[in-house]
């Protein structure tokens, strides 16, 4: 990943709407949420959702399918696994065997264990 890449995503998680529906969106792998779903968990009226997740889309961090009349909206966690080893790729002065593992400290903090879904912030 380059630094573009990484700022455009960024970018388009500088919004708390956006960070939210991200989340929610991370919390209901591997299934994702259609988008009337996302509208209502967040009550976020359809029309601005609309904006927010074509930004998302756009800044490749939603894959979406069609489901009929529904938009079924997923986290794109390989892209977000990109942009977290683009910040820590030169982690202990560029020799990240060195550091601790990743692994240990998401089991540690369990707000960062992605296979944790007990975040009371998004329901």
């Amino acid at each position: 990943m380059d630094q573009k890449s990484a700022l455009a995503v960024f970018e388009s998680l500088s919004s708390g709407v956006r960070l939210d529906v991200f989340r929610l969106l991370v919390k209901a792998e591997p299934n994702g949420i259609v988008a009337g779903e996302i509208a209502t968990a967040l009550d976020i009226a359809p029309s601005s959702l609309s904006f927010h997740l074509r930004t998302l889309t756009q800044a490749g961090l939603l894959q979406v399918e069609q489901e009929g009349r529904f938009l079924r909206y997923r986290a794109n966690l390989a892209l977000m696994t990109e942009v977290i080893g683009f910040l820590t790729e030169n982690c202990c002065s560029g020799a990240p065997e060195g550091c601790r593992d990743t692994r240990e400290l998401a089991v540690q903090l369990p707000r960062c264990n992605p296979l944790s879904h007990s975040d009371p912030e998004i329901q």
